[in-house]
């Protein structure tokens, strides 16, 4: 059975494939247009779907996706509506976003941003910072969806004595240590007793530009913001305005409505923000299970068994 891998898992992953499911006829491609030749007759696509290789896989009956929210593909003509079984690595991601989360935080809470400043200028200036420090204990935590992740961030928020709510668009039962999860109409009120809100929300139709100028102004004077899940969610535009005049505290950002985020954007010159390249969740173990996720969902393929993770084309996750 042709299967095109076109993610680099490392060597073994492939090694691993042909040992195990010798049925199978692997085609590793190392570019896109490696993949366009190789995918015409092939049944099985794991790593990256891209609207060239959709075009020419007049076979393909499933793509194991590498990462988990694919709402890129949704502008590929005909996938929301083909046949293509699509399956995600979700869970994979986890523990380092809900980290970084918690990094971002503790940097805010501690000036880390400015000590850094300093630290380059060979600036040492103890009475800036004698009241420039946010405890953590009785800060309110606000949560834009309560899935892996923002379940993994409330169960770390416990461990600093942070108050912790969510909105959901499901309803859900609040994990431990999470006061209540309200429902998408009771985001604003949030808003207003969120002195942290973390954006773990995936980019929907109904999420695109949820958080704009008018629910910005809403929020508890002084909150900071991080997002880690999509750019969009919030207002780009809208949130550098309320970063200026300090609507907004600050802003830990790992996604962006434009990646990579283009050097004339405001952004790399606030002081109040802190930039990382989408790369909250890249951790050697974090491949590893996704790489074992594809595994598994290849030999349950070969089996005839349910598929872990089959996704829903028409949300994109």
């Amino acid at each position: 059975m042709k299967t095109v891998v076109n993610h680099d898992f490392g060597a073994g992953f492939e090694h691993r494939l042909q040992a195990d499911f010798p049925q199978l006829d692997i085609h590793r491609v190392h570019s896109t247009e490696q993949a366009v030749a190789a995918v015409a007759d092939a049944k099985i696509l794991v790593g990256e779907l891209r609207p060239e290789i959709f075009a020419a896989a007049e076979q393909l009956e499933w793509h194991q996706y590498v990462g988990i929210g694919f709402n890129h593909y949704m502008a590929i003509p005909g996938f929301s509506e083909s046949d293509l079984v699509v399956t995600n690595c979700r869970e994979t991601h986890v523990i380092p976003m809900a980290d970084h989360v918690f990094a971002g935080i503790l940097a805010f809470a501690h000036t880390l941003p400015a000590l850094f400043c300093d630290q380059r200028n060979h600036v040492f200036d103890e009475t800036s910072y004698l009241t420039s420090t946010i405890e953590l204990p009785g800060t309110t935590m606000g949560v834009l969806a309560m899935g892996d992740i923002g379940s993994a961030v409330a169960k770390r928020a416990q461990g600093f004595d942070m108050e912790v709510y969510g909105v959901d668009i499901a309803a859900m039962e609040p994990p431990p240590g999470v006061k209540a999860v309200w429902p998408l109409d009771r985001l604003d009120e949030m808003l207003a007793i969120s002195d942290w809100l973390v954006i773990t929300a995936p980019l929907t139709d109904q999420t695109r530009n949820l958080i704009d100028a008018e629910r910005l102004r809403r929020l508890k004077p002084g909150c900071h913001i991080v997002i880690v899940s999509r750019g969009g969610i919030v207002n780009e535009e809208d949130l550098i305005e309320a970063l200026r005049g300090g609507v907004v505290a600050g802003a830990a950002i790992d996604a962006f409505t434009e990646e990579p985020l283009p050097p004339d954007s405001p952004l790399w010159e606030l002081s109040n923000v802190i930039i990382t390249p989408h790369s909250s969740a890249g951790s050697p173990q974090l491949w590893q299970r996704r790489a074992d996720i594809a595994y598994d969902n290849i030999r349950r393929y070969l089996a005839g068994e349910p598929l872990r993770f089959v996704c829903d084309k028409r949300l994109g996750y």
